[in-house]
């Protein structure tokens, strides 16, 4: 990664870019489907959402890590195409590791600070005991066997950085990016090219957290409200990386769209909801029938608020950037209302406070619930 940075100026890289490349910004592509890009730490049912939604062109699928080691999600997401039928769409290695935060620096800042609910591939065991399973604590290069059984397809031989940069060239003003992971790969494609945010036609990102108040009164919500019960502006994506987030955060998108931590508190991925969800559609039933219970719907927020906003219910205009001071607010959301930003290039975004949840979870269903390509899966 470091060498990456070093390796182009702007104008060489828009060269590169556009050699033997024809400039597609034209008319012809007015009436065509949205195009998106998925930066995520996983695979599931957002990225599913996305590729079966009409008018929609999924031009590829970045995964770094996150939750999970990149190589693992790789793995996941490819899978994830193939029993979508859409091995068409690619799928691209990003960012294995935060720009500077690390498993040995997140344990020293628990030594200093108290402990983190939640650590995604750095994470060994609960702090306290919960229904959650833990997920199985390996090396980066390690990819177990998965439950929905292993892809038999690779992934692209590209980078994601680099495909993302390509892709915002080739359609000025056309791609949307929905960022349901930490901000990696995204600082990384900002620092190569300090055109790629403008290039792009928005942000979507699933991160941050402003004030989350449990409204499920189920033992697994009560259990995810440890997150945010003492640290309401703590919230996963951010923490592991939040140098990235904060590069991603102050970049000049023409428009940005944020779901926190807030509006998931409504939702969850009930047993009831995920016998729905197999019912809708045999292709997904054998892998949603694995899915464990009791996950709020953070990224399939996202995805579908971006698919149709009329299930925000509520939202607001706020400028936002994250603390990468390295002290006990370390990661943390920092967010200002319009006028009293510091002005240190933050930028404004649409905060997505609350969502319609029974409007959400039907919407859902019936994008799982739509035909599959004719193709077989790979």
């Amino acid at each position: 990664m470091r060498i990456l940075r070093a390796l182009f100026r702007p104008v060489a890289l828009a060269a590169l870019l556009f050699s033997g490349t024809a400039a597609s910004g034209s008319a012809s592509h007015a009436a065509e489907a949205r195009k998106v890009i998925v930066d995520d730490d996983g695979s599931g049912i957002a990225e599913w959402m996305l590729l079966q939604a009409p008018n929609v062109d999924v031009l590829g699928i970045a995964i770094l890590s996150g939750d999970v080691w990149r190589d693992e999600g790789v793995a996941h997401a490819l899978r994830a195409v193939e029993i979508a039928h859409r091995t068409d769409v690619p799928v691209l290695r990003g960012a294995v590791y935060p720009l500077l935060n690390s498993e040995k620096l997140t344990d020293r800042w628990e030594t200093l600070y108290g402990k983190l609910v939640w650590k995604g591939a750095w994470m060994k065991k609960w702090v306290e005991p919960t229904v959650q399973s833990t997920p199985p604590y390996h090396a980066p290069d390690v990819v177990p066997h998965l439950p929905e059984g292993d892809p038999t397809i690779k992934a692209s031989d590209e980078p994601a950085v680099m495909f993302m940069i390509r892709k915002v060239h080739e359609f000025p003003g056309q791609v949307t990016i929905i960022a349901t992971g930490p901000m990696t790969d995204l600082a990384l494609a900002q620092r190569l090219d300090p055109s790629f945010a403008g290039l792009a036609k928005e942000l979507v990102y699933m991160g941050g957290s402003l004030n989350p108040q449990q409204v499920r009164s189920d033992v697994a919500a009560s259990q995810f409200a440890r997150e945010f019960a003492n640290s309401p502006r703590r919230e996963f994506n951010f923490r592991f990386d939040p140098e990235a987030a904060s590069i991603v955060l102050r970049a000049p998108w023409r428009h940005i769209v944020a779901v926190p931590s807030d509006p998931s508190t409504a939702t969850e991925l009930t047993p009831e909801f995920l016998h729905k969800l197999a019912a809708a559609n045999p292709a997904f039933a054998g892998t949603i029938s694995k899915r464990e219970p009791g996950f709020p719907l953070w990224d399939e927020i996202a995805a579908a608020v971006w698919l149709d906003p009329s299930l925000i219910t509520r939202s607001e205009e706020l400028y936002v950037d994250v603390n990468s001071q390295f002290g006990a607010g370390y990661g943390d959301t920092l967010s200002w209302t319009p006028g009293y930003q510091p002005d240190l290039d933050e930028q404004r975004e649409t905060v997505v406070r609350t969502i319609n949840a029974p409007k959400l979870e039907a919407f859902i269903t019936s994008l799982l619930a739509r035909p599959l390509p004719n193709s077989s899966p790979k």
